[in-house]
């Protein structure tokens, strides 16, 4: 007997948490790691989320569907034993179908990514300075570039003067904010190419009655209506 109704507008039902609805994987990819014991990545292609219409009456249109590629993460085991592994779930839009061997190495290198981000924001001030020109916030940016690039050149070279609460490390694995609080002690042993500055008197400041201009302002980037 042929089924009635109307067929389904955006082909055959795929849900997560319901694996009777996975068609065969497009690809899949297994790996052993010494950290995470068998790896396995199932990826399904030509997938895209539920489309979902507007609250606002008047625009229960058809949405754009974005095609990708779904994912399934499962690892044996977890590096900390009191965890128990859960499968995840990515999502891969792009030109080319995904290369599973690193997708997800790139995942798990996501967390030094934000860590990262996090140092420049409080510890080096990245966002701190109010900066009024693209070209002074790149340059600003490079200087913190570089800022890190000493802190971890000089990883091997301080000790380690750690807080009450922290636990010991190895000084070739010193993150650099305990080199930051470290450095200071290497800087004597350093130099400067700089010479010394001279004295060249008082400087007259700014004349009685004179005033400095306006800061020069930027329009401000707004979403077309």
């Amino acid at each position: 007997m042929a089924a009635t109704g109307r067929p389904r507008r955006y082909g055959a039902k795929f849900a997560c948490d319901h694996p009777l609805t996975w068609p065969t994987p497009s690809d899949e990819w297994t790996h052993t790691e010494a950290a995470y014991g068998q790896v396995r990545l199932r990826a399904w292609a030509g997938l895209h989320a539920i489309p979902q219409h507007h609250a606002k009456r008047g625009t229960r249109q058809a949405q754009p569907q974005v095609i990708g590629t779904g994912i399934r993460l499962e690892v044996e085991r977890l590096p900390r034993p009191t965890q128990t592994p859960v499968p995840l779930w990515l999502w891969w839009w792009g030109p080319l179908p995904p290369d599973l061997a690193p997708v997800w190495r790139i995942y798990i290198a996501r967390f030094a990514i934000e860590h990262l981000f996090r140092f420049f924001k409080q510890t080096l001030k990245w966002t701190v300075p109010k900066l009024r020109s693209p070209t002074s916030a790149d340059r600003w940016t490079w200087l913190l570039i570089l800022v890190y690039v000493q802190l971890r050149l000089a990883q091997t070279l301080v000790q380690d003067h750690r807080l009450p609460w922290q636990a010991p490390v190895a000084v070739d694995k010193l993150p650099p904010a305990r080199v930051r609080r470290a450095f200071s002690s290497l800087l004597p042993t350093l130099g400067s190419p700089v010479s010394v500055p001279e004295p060249c008197g008082r400087s007259p400041g700014r004349p009685t009655g004179t005033r400095s201009p306006p800061a020069q302002r930027f329009a401000a980037v707004k979403l077309t209506p």
